[in-house]
This record gives C-alpha cells, sequence and structure tokens, in this order.
C-alpha cells in the first residue's frame, strides 16, 4: 500500500469518526424528538379533549344544540386519537352516555357519568405521559452514554492516529537524511532498510542502488581520474612558477598560488571567470592573455613581486587532443607559464653594460690601428715589396672587420638597454636604396655581384629615421652580397604593403632551411655552414625596424635564394 494511499485512508478514517459520532447524535436527538412528538400528539391532545368536555359538562348551555355538536365534535376527535390501553373502552362508554343523553334528554346523572368518565381518560392519559417521560429520559441517558463512549472511543483513536501516524512519515526521512549526511561524508558503504511496502521500501531500494554505485565510481578509473587530476593540481600550485590555466571558452579554470601573487588577486575573484572580464582591472592579466604571435618574441613581463621588480618569460602552451576516429585535434585550453627569469635578465644587463664600456674603449686602440695601417700603405712613408704589402691588406682587413664587430656590439647595446636614439622624419624611400646600394657598392663589384632596385610609383614618403633604416638596409644587401655567388644578381624592391610600404632583399644564393628561419633575427645566432658573421646584424636590424612600428621577416627557398622585407608605415601629410 502507498502512504499517498495510507494517508487517504488515515483522513477517511478521522472524516469516519466525525461522521459516526455525528450519526449517533442525530440518531438520538431525532428519537428523541419523536417520543416528545408521540407525548403531544397522543396524551396532550387527548388532555385536551376531556378537558374541553368536562368544561361543556359544567356549562349552563349544554341544552342548546350548537353545544351539542361541539361536544359531539370532541367526542370524535378523542375516537380518533386513541392510543394508550382501556382508552378505547372509556372513550366509547363516553360515546354511549352522550348519545343517550342527546337522545334521551340531558340529567345530571349522565353528566356526572361524563364528567367521570372523561376524568378516567385524563388520568389513563396522565399517566401515559409520565412513562412516556420516563422512557425519554432513559433513552436520553443512553444517549449520552453511548455519546461518551464512542466519543472516548473514538479521541484515543484518532490521537494514537495524530500521534503515530507523522512518525510514520517522518521518522524514514530521518533516517534517509542521516544517510545522505553520511554518504556526504564518503561512507558508501551506507544502506536503507524499510519493510513497509510503499514508497519509503522503494526510496530505501534506489538509495541502495545509488550508494553501490557510488562505492563502485570511488574504486573505478574515473575515480582515478579525479585522484589524477587532484594530484596535479597539488603539483601545479606547489610549483614555484606562475601557472594560469584556460579552456576552450577563455574561462580561468585554475591558477596556482605564485600566479594569484603576482596578479594580486585573490583565487575566489578569478577562477571560472571570463578573462578578458578579469583583465579590464589588471593590466598584467591583459598582456598575459594576449594572442598577437609577434609580441611573443622574448618580450619580458616586469611585475613586482615582494617589493621588488621581477621579470617574467611568458610562454602559451595550446592543449588539445584528438576525438577517437576523428583527424582533427579538439582545442581545450590554453596554459600560461611564466618563467621568472630575473636573474638572467640581471646579468644580461651586466653583460650589455660590460660589452658597451669594452666596446668603447676598444675604439680608440682600434682607430690607432687604423691610422697605422694607412702610414705603413702610404707611399710617401716608403715603398714595401709584395709581400709587405699583403701583410698590411691582411692587417687592413682584420682591424677593418674588428672595428664592425665593436661598432655593431656598441649598436646593440644601445638596444638591449633602450637607448635607441631615432630621428623620426619624414625620408624619401628611393633616397635610401641609394645610399644603401652606393655604400656596398666595393663588396659587390668584388664579386661581380649586379643590384637592381626598383621604386614603385605609388610608393610615397615613409615615416621613419633615415640612417637607421639605411644602416638595416646596407646589412641586409651585405649579407645578401655574402651568400650569392659571383657573377650573381641581387634585387632590391620598394612597393606598397598592407597599408605600409615594403622594401625587400632577394638574392639567389643557397637559401636557409626552414627549421632555421625561426631564430634567424635571434641575437649570435648563425646559420650552420655560412661565411664567418657576428650573429648580430640580423638582430639589430630587427630591433631598429620594429623601434619604428615595423615589422621584418624572411622568406627562403633552399637552393634558389632568400628574401628579406620590412615594413614602415607612410609619412602622414
Amino acid at each position: 500500500m502507498t502512504i499517498k494511499t495510507k494517508v487517504r485512508l488515515g483522513v477517511i478514517f478521522l472524516f469516519a469518526v466525525i461522521l459516526g459520532i455525528s450519526g449517533v447524535g442525530l440518531f438520538y436527538l431525532n428519537r428523541l424528538s419523536d417520543e416528545s412528538q408521540n407525548i403531544l400528539a397522543d396524551n396532550y391532545e387527548s388532555l385536551q379533549y376531556t378537558k374541553s368536555i368536562i368544561a361543556r359538562c359544567d356549562s349552563a348551555s349544554l341544552r342548546s344544540t350548537s353545544q351539542l355538536a361541539a361536544m359531539d365534535s370532541l367526542m370524535r376527535l378523542q375516537e380518533a386519537n386513541i392510543t394508550e390501553n382501556g382508552e378505547r373502552t372509556l372513550t366509547g362508554r363516553l360515546r354511549v352516555v352522550f348519545e343517550r343523553m342527546r337522545n334521551s334528554g340531558i340529567n345530571s346523572r349522565d353528566i356526572g357519568e361524563m364528567r367521570k368518565l372523561s376524568l378516567d381518560i385524563q388520568q389513563l392519559n396522565m399517566l401515559a405521559i409520565k412513562k412516556k417521560n420516563e422512557t425519554t429520559r432513559r433513552t436520553a441517558a443512553n444517549a449520552s452514554t453511548y455519546l461518551i463512549v464512542i466519543a472516548t472511543i473514538c479521541t484515543l483513536t484518532a490521537f494514537t492516529f495524530i500521534i503515530n501516524f507523522p512518525g510514520y512519515v517522518a521518522n524514514p526521512i530521518s533516517q534517509l537524511t542521516r544517510s545522505i549526511q553520511s554518504i556526504a561524508k564518503k561512507n558508501y558503504e551506507e544502506r536503507l532498510h524499510f519493510d513497509r511496502r510503499d514508497e519509503f521500501e522503494e526510496l530505501a531500494e534506489a538509495f541502495n542502488r545509488m550508494a553501490e554505485k557510488l562505492d563502485e565510481y570511488e574504486h573505478s578509473n574515473l575515480a582515478k581520474v579525479i585522484f589524477e587530476k587532484k594530484r596535479i593540481e597539488t603539483i601545479i600550485n606547489r610549483m614555484t612558477d606562475p601557472v594560469i590555466g584556460l579552456d576552450q571558452s577563455n574561462r580561468i579554470i585554475f591558477a596556482n598560488d605564485e600566479a594569484t601573487e603576482i596578479l594580486n588577486l585573490e583565487r575566489s575573484r578569478i577562477i571560472d571567470r571570463y578573462a578578458p572580464d578579469v583583465a579590464v582591472e589588471n593590466d598584467l592579466l591583459r598582456n598575459l592573455i594576449r594572442e598577437d604571435p609577434a609580441s611573443e618574441r622574448s618580450t619580458l613581463i616586469k611585475a613586482v613581486v615582494k617589493g621588488k621588480e621581477n621579470y617574467f618569460s611568458r610562454e602559451a602552451i595550446g592543449v588539445s587532443y584528438t576525438q577517437t576516429g576523428e583527424k582533427e585535434k579538439v582545442n581545450i585550453g590554453t596554459v600560461i607559464l611564466l618563467k621568472n627569469v630575473t636573474s638572467y635578465k640581471e646579468l644580461d644587463l651586466a653583460r650589455t653594460n660590460f660589452i658597451a664600456t669594452i666596446s668603447h674603449e676598444l675604439k680608440t686602440p682600434i682607430a690607432s690601428l687604423q691610422m697605422c695601417v694607412r702610414l705603413l700603405q702610404d707611399a710617401r712613408v716608403g715603398d714595401l715589396n709584395n709581400e709587405q704589402r699583403n701583410v698590411t691588406q691582411t692587417l687592413n682587413d682584420e682591424v677593418t672587420r674588428l672595428s664592425k664587430i665593436t661598432n655593431e656590439l656598441l649598436d646593440l647595446s644601445q638596444v638591449e638597454t633602450g637607448n635607441i636614439k631615432l630621428d623620426i622624419r619624414k625620408s624619401d624611400p628611393g633616397e635610401i636604396i641609394t645610399r644603401a646600394a652606393e655604400a656596398v657598392k666595393f663588396q659587390s663589384d668584388r664579386k661581380h655581384i649586379s643590384i637592381n632596385y626598383s621604386v614603385s610609383s605609388d610608393v610615397t614618403m615613409i615615416q621613419a629615421d633615415a640612417d637607421k633604416t639605411t644602416w638595416v638596409l646596407v646589412n641586409l644587401l651585405t649579407n645578401a652580397i655574402r651568400h650569392s655567388h659571383e657573377n650573381g644578381v641581387i634585387t632590391v624592391n620598394c612597393q606598397p604593403a598592407n597599408g605600409s610600404i615594403q622594401f625587400s632583399v632577394t638574392d639567389h644564393g643557397d637559401g636557409i632551411e626552414q627549421k632555421h628561419l625561426g631564430r634567424i633575427f635571434e641575437k649570435f645566432f648563425q646559420v650552420p655552414g655560412t661565411p664567418n658573421g657576428t650573429g648580430l646584424g640580423l638582430a639589430i636590424s630587427r630591433e631598429f625596424i620594429e623601434a619604428q612600428g615595423g615589422k621584418i621577416y624572411v622568406s627562403s627557398d633552399p637552393g634558389k635564394g632568400s628574401t628579406f622585407s620590412f615594413e614602415l608605415l607612410p609619412a602622414t601629410r
């Protein structure tokens, strides 16, 4: 039987108790009312009739026809209301006397007999009324007794129902609550047992199945995966470097203590929040979640940690996986790693300062060496034989090379310390290309290399530092000459591109392998097997171009040559 049915039966029972008490009360009330009505109808009316007969017998006007008719009417009413034993006999005798008196004449003897018979009928009805009154009183007493007994039984039954039925419903709920709390504490051995054959028994069975599933889950592979997840989170939180994780929707799913410290944000304010929304009020996070690949290049992020400036390198790692039966990878988020490179930054700054100092100190002795070489090569000082001329020429080449390295080191120190002096103004691209071509004419002539350059008619003036841009173009042409074959051709083009002015230098040498292109602009990097160089020219060129708001890049086809290009903004009118 279901709980709903039991509740319905309980309510029906209480309703039946109310109806039962009400029915018994109404039954006895109706019975008392009937008995009272019987008294009035059966006896009280007979008393009234006989009383009227006696009154007319005592009346002086009895001899009139109307009085006799009225008495006859009363006699008929009495004859129609005979209810007690012996009353019919007395009423019959009363009729006999009345008829004799009406036929033979009225005499005192007949009037006396009529009065006596009427009084006997009254006496008979008075005794009946008394008897019926006793019966009515007994009925009322019995009704009260029955009602008290029934009400007591029903009250005790209802009270027992009221006391026990709420517990019948509430006790299983309390037991279920305790079991759920036990399950919440990972006590998956908890079970419910209800032998009731209702919804609670079904609930207990469902609860026990759930507990069994949870117990299986606790020991399943999924539980191990979650355990591993928690262990990874613990490892991440113990890492000394900041780590931030984003899902595919750019919501922050985790951030270790180091990350929250440098962001100066509480964990509760960033976890499970949309990263760009948080970045609106946090400049550091805005830099961390940027998606500009060009800005990834060796850009250090500065943050104050524990009152000290620290430098961090940023690495964004895309996390993806391949679904079963699919070939394409599905992106599921990004992990941003920050490496504290403050110590390296300090060492790099010290190295830069050291290079700048040494380079500056070397300029004076190099200048002296150059002057001495020129004196040795001057015919006015004296003639040199062939061997001496070869020695002095070699000495001049090495001193020139040393001077170039020193100048590049000085330029590099300016770049690294942020002390690049730029003179940005309107400049003529054609003039810059001409100056650069003239600067390398001697080198190109030695290898019999032709330099062809062209400037598109759509090219306008550029907003740039003409000297620095010429230096970059000279460096690119020098590299092109170095990597070109004898009697080769180098092409220099200048044309509009993507709203900027593009300069490109194309050679037809051996080219650069694809694996080296990503590092070609790094400091001190040299492609293996290439002619000797410092590995600084392209790094300095990149800094000069990017300092002017431009960009530099390379494309190469191994065995066919390379094209180095850079773009600068056109001058505003």
